[in-house]
């Protein structure tokens, strides 16, 4: 069979049309989801203007982040127990309930119920996430669960790119609107999920071995490859935050103006929307390990391209074009990596890494700025480095497996 035959079965538009509807409904449910997804860009904003200090604000957000880590954690158990329909269901249903009451929270006096309330939310609102991924992997066509997850990852980055146009209408009108917002899409995707996606029955604990019964996640810290996937997934996820955090900071230190960074945030927007598909489409034939390796040191490479940002604009577009390549190369094919593993641990694996994956996005903030502040540009070179570890971490941890990880 030629290469044109191969991919008019195996390229994007077979792959757009090979969808099955109840994962085009699921991504639907993303999309919307994410088009409301105010809380964790514009909380702090949200409670300085409810007349809470800046420190009050952080330590809010620090819960709701913490929330998100063991959400993931939560989701995945959930996901095993109950079902990924039943999951986004409770998840999303929860979540609604908690965000639409916020905003009667958000007084100074009620300090401490709406910390507990923000930290509820992160939790419950996360813990979808590992189930429309065991279910997108589970629905899609083997030939194109990777073409899947990125199909995924184009709503959520869709999602992130517009929520702010939407925000920033919604605020002229009133703030409080950002958390009933959020909560309508949330509720918009429980109600999606209970009338089109389909019931799939939640897989059951193997009756053997006992100690894997006993423990849950017991063959998780058994796995010690899968543990440097892991570890791949969190230096990656602390790299790839640092263009949201350590980037701006170099660029006013440069001189520049902010528009610069506002250019470089649409420019990774418009690339990943744009050619995620079509990159996946080639590299999905291609081994796991080698795509995830290979991307993520891409990355790396891109974020130590920042180190030459005093000398303008173009060389700090171009290290973001070359950063985003890396993303789109390894994203989809180490997303979709967790959901294929037996049916039985599966909603685990792709748990664990949606939380390593939160963790590393949690944490890149606070290692981000403290880098900065101690070695000024010289965090690229770092993160280059780090980089190339996390890429032999994919590569290692990732090729036990090669045939199952591997689509195409």
């Amino acid at each position: 069979m030629n290469a044109i035959e191969t991919d008019s079965r195996t390229g994007v538009f077979a792959a757009l049309r090979q969808t099955p509807r109840p994962v085009v409904y699921l991504l639907i449910g993303v999309l919307v989801n994410q088009l409301g997804a105010f809380v964790q860009t514009f909380l702090v904003l949200y409670l300085t203007h409810r007349e809470f200090s800046i420190g009050q604000a952080g330590l809010t957000l620090t819960a709701y982040s913490a929330g998100a880590v063991f959400g993931t954690m939560l989701g995945g158990e959930l996901t095993h127990r109950l079902g990924p329909r039943s999951t986004i269901i409770a998840a999303m249903t929860g979540s609604s309930i908690l965000l639409a009451v916020i905003p009667l929270l958000a007084t100074p006096g009620m300090f401490a119920v709406l910390l507990a309330a923000v930290g509820a939310a992160g939790l419950v609102t996360q813990s979808y996430r590992p189930a429309a991924a065991l279910m997108l992997g589970d629905l899609m066509p083997e030939e194109h669960r990777v073409m899947g997850f990125s199909m995924m990852r184009i709503a959520l980055n869709a999602g992130a790119a517009l929520a702010p146009l939407i925000a920033a209408a919604v605020i002229l009108i009133d703030w409080n609107l950002l958390l009933w917002l959020d909560a309508a899409s949330a509720l918009t995707y429980a109600v999606l999920a209970l009338l089109l996606l389909p019931n799939v029955t939640a897989v059951q604990d193997a009756p053997e071995p006992a100690t894997e019964r006993r423990t849950g996640y017991g063959v998780i810290l058994r796995d010690r490859r899968y543990q440097l996937f892991l570890a791949s997934v969190l230096i990656g996820s602390i790299i790839y935050v640092q263009y949201t955090v350590a980037l701006p900071l170099n660029i006013t230190a440069d001189g520049h103006s902010t528009g610069l960074y506002s250019a470089v945030l649409v420019t990774a927007s418009v690339v990943l929307i744009l050619c995620e598909l079509k990159i996946t489409s080639y590299v999905k034939h291609l081994r796991a390990p080698l795509v995830g390796a290979v991307g993520t040191a891409i990355m790396g490479l891109g974020v130590a391209g920042y180190a030459f940002a005093e000398h303008g604009a173009a060389p700090i577009l171009l290290a973001t074009v070359v950063f985003v390549l890396g993303v789109m190369i390894n994203g989809p094919t180490m997303f979709a990596y967790p959901s294929t593993f037996p049916a039985a641990v599966k909603a685990r694996y792709i748990g664990t890494h949606q939380a390593t994956f939160g963790l590393g996005m949690a944490l890149g903030p606070t290692l981000g700025v403290l880098a900065w502040d101690r070695l000024g540009a010289g965090i690229w070179p770092l993160c280059g480095v780090l980089g190339l570890v996390a890429a032999w971490c994919a590569y290692a941890g990732m090729r036990a497996d090669d045939t199952a990880a591997t689509d195409g």
